[in-house]
This record gives structure tokens, sequence and C-alpha cells, in this order.
């Protein structure tokens, strides 16, 4: 069989996640219930806004979000996971697990951890909302 790039997973991957916004994003509708733009601009990162507008409508077009209309704010939007987004849990916990593991910066909470390491399934299945 010949090898063909475009078929390659890790390509697909990288075409949607190649950026550190997008999955800054997962993360925090996953771990912090964010779910509009000002929260998800809030989250204190330093993300622009045409740059959240953008990794917000690509997540969208790929079917990992999904948007409504905010009926308490007529001009704004509530975005959700949809169920393709929600199958990133398991990958946002062993990207937790592995940083954790080897970068002395980062910081997770203890409690977090130790349910991770644990119970990863019933942590999947907390982030699976």
């Amino acid at each position: 069989m010949k090898y063909d790039p475009f078929g390659c997973p890790i390509r697909y991957w990288l075409s949607i996640f190649g950026d550190k916004w997008s999955l800054l994003v997962i993360r925090d509708m996953m771990l912090k219930g964010s779910q509009n733009y000002g929260q998800f601009k809030d989250a204190g990162e330093g993300i622009s806004t045409s740059v959240l507008a953008s990794r917000l409508n690509k997540l969208e077009e790929q079917g990992i979000i999904s948007k409504l209309h905010d009926e308490e704010h007529g001009k704004k939007f509530i975005y959700s996971l949809t169920d393709k987004g929600n199958e990133l849990a398991e990958i946002m916990i062993n990207i937790i697990d592995w940083s954790e593991k080897f970068d002395a910066k980062t910081l997770v909470e203890k409690d977090f951890i130790d349910i991770l390491r644990k119970d990863p399934q019933a942590l999947k299945r907390k982030l699976v909302l």
C-alpha cells in the first residue's frame, strides 16, 4: 500500500488543533465551564479578539462545538461541546497528566491529579458535559 500523507491522522489533528488557542478554548469549556465569548476572552491567556473569533468559527465548522443564540442577551452566543468535542476529554486528560509529570511549571490541583491518576475514566465522565 502506498503511503498517502493526506490520510495521516496526525495531519488531520494538526489541521484542527495546530495552534495553542483551539485546545485552550476546549480546556476552558471542559474544565472551567466557559460558554460565551467574554469568558473565553477573560480566561487570562491573552488571546486577541480576532484570533478567538477565528478559533470559535473553526471549531464550529469542524463540528467540535456548537453555538446557539443566548436568549438573555440577543446578540450573544452560548457555545457548547458537541459529541465530537466531548470525545476530546480523554486526550485532554492525557495531556494534563503528561504535562504535570514532565513540566515543573505545570500547575494542577492535587485533588484533580489524584482523581486523574486513580480513576481517569471517572474524571473523563465528569468532564464530558
